[in-house]
């Protein structure tokens, strides 16, 4: 597999090595060696390159929020007044730290977030005091997540 960016050649110990790590980023370095047969240093040059070449962008805990009281998930679809609203719209969407992801769309919406509250009265309470206020937004379209039924990275 060839990477477009710098043409970097993946080979199978390399899939089998992100494979490995994509499922458990703590997962040993010299379990996945033992695994692929080939040394500890090995595994940590592929790695060293893998990261130069940009294909790992780093590594993350992940945080399950329904533990930490956070239950509701929602999409907002954010309407902009005019396209040139978009960057101070974004700005001001990055200082709210319920606000997971931030994606500039087509389609009707001019920007789709992830966010995550406490409850539904947490939303509302987002929605009204801290989204719809900014600058340039001119209506929302909110769709609360039920159930997340798929989560995954790309394979390989």
């Amino acid at each position: 597999m060839k990477i477009n960016q710098l043409q970097i050649e993946i080979d199978g110990i390399d899939k089998q090595i992100l494979r490995d790590l994509m499922e458990d980023a703590r997962k040993p370095i010299l379990q996945i060696a033992n695994k692929v047969g080939i040394s500890g240093a090995a595994i940590h040059q592929r790695l060293r390159k893998l990261e130069q070449a940009g294909v790992i962008a780093g590594s993350k805990f992940i945080v399950n929020s329904k533990v930490l009281g956070y239950s509701t998930m929602a999409f907002i679809g954010i309407y902009l007044d005019k396209a040139a609203s978009n960057p101070e719209a974004v700005k001001e969407l990055g200082k709210i730290p319920e606000v997971l992801e931030c994606h500039y769309t087509t389609g009707n919406w001019s920007i789709l977030i992830k966010v995550i509250c406490r409850d539904n009265e947490h939303l509302m309470q987002l929605l009204n005091k801290r989204i719809q206020p900014i600058s340039g937004v001119s209506r929302t379209e909110t769709f609360i997540s039920l159930q997340q039924q798929i989560e995954r990275q790309i394979q390989l």
